[in-house]
């Protein structure tokens, strides 16, 4: 097999260039949430429309598009498909702002997850290709701290523009820097040899069908997958209707909104996203089944916190506790895809993750913001604009709970699925 000499001081730079890219991917992704109140109001559609634009409308394309791109991934250089992405997904950021009607709107933000959906199984993939099984789980929890870095530019840029300068600008403020970030991308990141990091010799792309079989016939790859889809839909529901459950229910601006919303989720859910795969990494030497473990127990830690914030009527009270909700509903990420890559053989790991992805995100992201603005609307007859309140904690609480549960289930057959792709 090739082998190749990657200096430290540049694996960690590739590294931060892909956590740049992933800030950027959840800045143009997570905007609309910060946005959901004003573009409600001038658009004229009702909270399960909003609901439908901002989750399954991106999600089902999102997730459709992600398996053929992830076979060019694992087939082709991951390099190049980022940087395509990248470029797409920007510029319809960018044309989202120009949005004449819903639809219009609707038909930006489809583009925008076509072009979204090259990016993590590529990531992914290069990231196992650059970083040893045993420092995996960091590497991928520091890039999913791009994650909660894209949020807050998000809710930040996105509440402050809107007050200033209306959303149709925000969309376009944070949409056309992505053509810039995918010209740097292109001229210094290198594409990794495949398996060199671990001395592996390059292997033959087995079929999706292939894929799907071994992975259905594990039984940790399929916790790991529901419990990443109930965390999923919980987190992405309250992504999306937070900013409006502070205006509705604590009278709280976009701008206000947006800052506190943006410092919280940048720094605590950056926190527990980077602990999450440190203590994975530290803890699995003695244990693998820690790896699941792990984001169980963390599930579960998040429940009273994340009911607290959205029960309270004192606000500030309030986002005290999400900021211990926002560390333990985020320690998941790099545990779960390290796992991921690691019951993956070579040229499966893109496939792999992608496969991961399109649950999560069809789960998650395509029916979390849905349900809870369906909740809201068959709520609020009764319970006015207190019925966002209800509909968070319901979801909040139920998510979480079924997302530990399969945490736990899944970690008992781990150490022997770990030995599964020697014989695939």
């Amino acid at each position: 097999m090739k082998s190749e000499r990657v200096s430290p001081l540049y694996r960690r730079y590739v590294l931060g260039v892909l956590v740049l890219v992933y800030a950027a991917n959840f800045v143009d992704r997570q905007i609309l949430s910060i946005l959901v109140q004003p573009i409600k109001e001038e658009l004229g559609v009702s909270d399960t429309w909003m609901g439908f634009l901002t989750g399954i409308t991106f999600a089902l394309f999102y997730t459709i598009a992600g398996i053929p791109i992830a076979r060019w991934a694992d087939r082709g250089s991951r390099r190049n498909l980022i940087v395509i992405g990248l470029a797409l997904w920007s510029a319809m950021t960018a044309l989202s702002g120009l949005a004449k009607n819903f639809f219009h709107l609707a038909a930006a933000r489809i583009g925008v997850g076509v072009g979204e959906a090259t990016l993590s199984p590529a990531a992914h993939s290069m990231i196992s290709d650059y970083y040893p099984p045993e420092k995996r789980a960091t590497a991928l929890a520091i890039y999913s701290m791009g994650i909660h870095l894209g949020i807050f530019l998000g809710y930040f840029l996105g509440g402050w523009i809107n007050e200033l300068y209306g959303w149709r600008a925000a969309f376009m403020v944070v949409g056309l820097p992505g053509l810039l970030l995918a010209v740097f991308v292109f001229f210094t990141v290198r594409e990794p040899i495949r398996g060199s990091i671990e001395r592996i010799s390059d292997q033959q792309q087995p079929s999706i069908r292939a894929v799907l079989s071994f992975l259905s016939g594990l039984s940790s790859a399929r916790h790991l997958t529901l419990a990443t889809s109930y965390i999923a839909f919980a987190g992405y529901g309250a992504a999306i209707w937070t900013p409006a459950f502070l205006d509705r229910v604590h009278d709280m601006g976009t701008g206000e909104a947006g800052t506190w919303l943006g410092i919280l989720t940048g720094l605590f859910g950056g926190m527990g996203a980077f602990l999450g795969g440190y203590l994975a990494d530290k803890l699995s030497i003695r244990d693998p089944r820690f790896a699941l473990w792990l984001p169980g127990m963390a599930s579960f830690a998040a429940i009273p916190f994340a009911v607290a914030f959205y029960a309270l009527d004192d606000v500030n009270l309030g986002l005290i506790c999400a900021a211990p909700s926002l560390v333990f509903s985020a320690m998941y990420l790099g545990p779960s895809f390290a796992v991921a890559a690691n019951l993956s053989s070579l040229r499966m790991r893109a496939m792999t993750a992608a496969i991961l992805i399109f649950v999560i995100n069809l789960v998650g992201l395509g029916l979390g913001p849905l349900v809870v603005g369906a909740l809201n609307d068959a709520l609020n007859p009764r319970f006015g604009v207190e019925a966002i309140r209800y509909s968070l904690i319901f979801v909040q609480a139920l998510m979480l709970l079924l997302a530990g549960t399969h945490f736990f289930l899944g970690a008992r057959t781990l150490s022997p699925d770990l030995l599964a792709k020697d014989n695939l």
